[in-house]
């Protein structure tokens, strides 16, 4: 009986000690949890949903229509804003992009919500199709947003927003990728251009890759102390100091831009009678800092 006893005693303990270290490895999971740095997480309601602060892809995919899931598998599992399938396709390893013909903010126009980061680089590639219609030009490739992501000739006079993304433009007589930046201190009516332009004289050419580099670093405060660089085919092109915001809490960088069509607002100087294309490549994204 007395070992009838000692051997219960012994059981409980034990479910005593394994109750104690159960408790303290979810006491423990719990405060990890807690400690996970909260710019890779935003609340999409009653769930969190992890963005991703880095970007790998080559888009292999088979040929064949672009599919939302496979872009989102790319974007590393993010929600595509205004992702549209119709407009987009995989060729030879390649994302194409469609312009559609006669209109205006008529390609393929989408973003993705990234991490929040004080700074970010891209790198990709981009080819225009040899039948390419240059027409006036447009926004072209990836970007970035900070804060509230101004665009469309929305002027960031109150300091809330800003961002970096490309344009193709046609003189002409040349045609040329251009910076095309929305900060504080700019004049307006629509994104800064700074007066740059890649290549410096004569024009692109189509059906030639090219190898872009976007650099983007945060102000903080009123200060100009942030930073914008783009490099084509290592050729700098863009890389100075700047002022994109005025309000700190809406300082960082916080999606990816993918804006491909004409224009520009007038059909009639922007637009263009037929489809054509533009290919990307090995897109890298890099949160450089939180």
């Amino acid at each position: 009986m007395k070992t009838s006893n000692k051997q219960s005693g012994w059981c409980l303990g034990a479910v005593l000690i394994l109750a104690l270290i159960s408790a303290g490895c979810r006491k423990q999971e719990s405060q990890q949890m807690a400690a996970a740095p909260a710019g890779n997480e935003k609340n999409t309601g009653s769930t969190a949903q992890v963005w991703p602060s880095y970007i790998n892809t080559g888009f292999t995919h088979p040929d064949g229509t672009f599919t939302y899931s496979e872009a989102s598998s790319d974007f590393g599992g993010a929600t595509l804003q205004g992702w549209n399938e119709g407009r987009a396709w995989i060729s030879g390893n390649w994302a194409r992009a469609t312009l559609a013909p006669n209109s205006v903010s008529n390609g393929l126009i989408s973003q993705v919500d990234i991490s929040d980061g004080s700074a970010y680089e891209a790198d990709f590639k981009i080819r225009f199709h040899s039948d390419f219609d240059w027409s006036r030009g447009g926004k072209v490739g990836f970007g970035f947003l900070i804060g509230e992501g101004n665009t469309g000739c929305d002027v960031p006079t109150d300091g809330n927003g800003g961002s970096l993304r490309l344009m193709w433009y046609n003189t002409g007589s040349r045609v040329f990728f251009q910076p095309y930046v929305y900060h504080r201190d700019m004049a307006g009516p629509c994104g800064d251009t700074f007066n740059k332009s890649y290549p410096a004289s004569g024009s692109l050419a189509k059906g030639t890759a090219y190898n872009v580099h976007l650099y983007v670093k945060s102000n903080t405060g009123s200060n100009k102390d942030g930073w914008v660089q783009v490099r084509i085919n290592g050729v700098t092109v863009l890389d100075q100091s700047i002022r994109w915001t005025t309000n700190n809490s809406q300082r960082l960088i916080n999606r990816l831009s993918f804006h491909n069509f004409r224009g520009g607002k007038d059909v009639a100087v922007w637009g263009s009678s037929q489809t054509s294309y533009i290919y990307f490549d090995d897109l890298v994204v890099n949160k450089v800092s939180s």
